[in-house]
């Protein structure tokens, strides 16, 4: 059950060609798309279907995309629910984690997973990341952890990243979950600890 929940992240080798990079562009756009949601980014795409997208309506920043750019009500849909303490979900969170190679990114995951501090853990290869540091600015390949867990569990969680990352300074950064599909909710709940 937990693989059909959880896809994992094919890794595939980085290379620099800007022929690869042309063919890793669709990758990105269609991760904004499925992060931001489609009526989010264009009300004249989803007014022209009337089939749910299955928007990201849950993230933080989806009503000031609302409020620019589209004027119609979010979709509602029969299978999401809003996270509320006491019923069969909790209060949960999505983790980002950069860490510098596929090897480091699956040991931390596994750790992760292996302690119940996290349900699902996804490797997302492939970015670049653009940064200060020692007062130069820094460009490295990385890959991105997206770690789905409870917010009772974010210190905890950040502890063990922190204790078990090859970086002085690990990237945690916690945005909340305000909604999403129960089951799996649920399925997030039932495998993290209290």
């Amino acid at each position: 059950m937990a693989s059909t929940l959880c896809c994992r992240a094919r890794a595939s080798p980085i290379f620099s060609t800007s022929s690869t990079i042309r063919r890793r562009l669709p990758l990105i756009g269609a991760f904004c798309m499925l992060s931001f949601g489609f009526c989010n980014l264009s009300p004249s795409f989803s007014s022209s279907f009337s089939v749910n997208t299955g928007c990201a309506q849950s993230l933080p920043f989806a009503p000031l995309l609302k409020s620019k750019f589209s004027t119609q009500a979010p979709a509602k849909t029969s299978s999401s629910i809003r996270m509320e303490s006491g019923s069969d979900t909790v209060p949960s969170i999505v983790v980002y984690v950069t860490v510098p190679n596929k090897e480091e990114g699956k040991k931390l995951a596994e750790s992760i997973v292996r302690e119940k501090l996290a349900a699902c853990v996804n490797i997302v290869p492939g970015i670049e990341s653009v940064y200060e540091w020692e007062g130069k600015i820094q460009s490295d390949a990385e890959e991105l952890l997206i770690i789905k867990s409870r917010q009772s569990l974010l210190e905890a969680l950040t502890k063990h990243v922190e204790e078990n990352h090859p970086y002085e300074v690990p990237e945690v950064i916690a945005l909340p979950i305000n909604g999403g599909s129960t089951p799996y909710l649920k399925w997030l709940k039932n495998n993290t600890r209290d």
